[in-house]
């Protein structure tokens, strides 16, 4: 078996003692952006699995809607990425 050479490691570990693969990332070409694949992309950039810059690429992310991710995930937990939770955020 041959693995494909990456940069960084394969998985981490997160602080619930789960762990986080490079085969748990959304697909490069994802459209619908549910909030569970947008927890993923924010967890795997926050614990090193992906560079902030590779998500971007990858994903082609602004760097504006990625930190507003992030923020919302810090502020108010992954159920802040939903639609319409995004939407009750903004208005505060």
């Amino acid at each position: 078996m041959y693995l494909k050479k990456v940069d960084g490691p394969r998985q981490v570990t997160l602080p619930d003692g789960s762990i986080l693969s490079r085969a748990d990332l959304p697909a490069p070409d994802t459209k619908r952006w549910v909030a569970s694949r947008k927890a993923v992309v924010v967890r795997a950039v926050h614990y090193g699995l992906l560079t902030l810059s590779d998500a971007l690429d990858r994903y082609a992310l602004s760097e504006e809607e990625f930190h507003f991710w992030r923020q919302a995930v810090e502020k108010h937990g992954d159920k802040a990425l939903r639609v319409t939770t995004l939407q009750k955020y903004r208005q505060l």
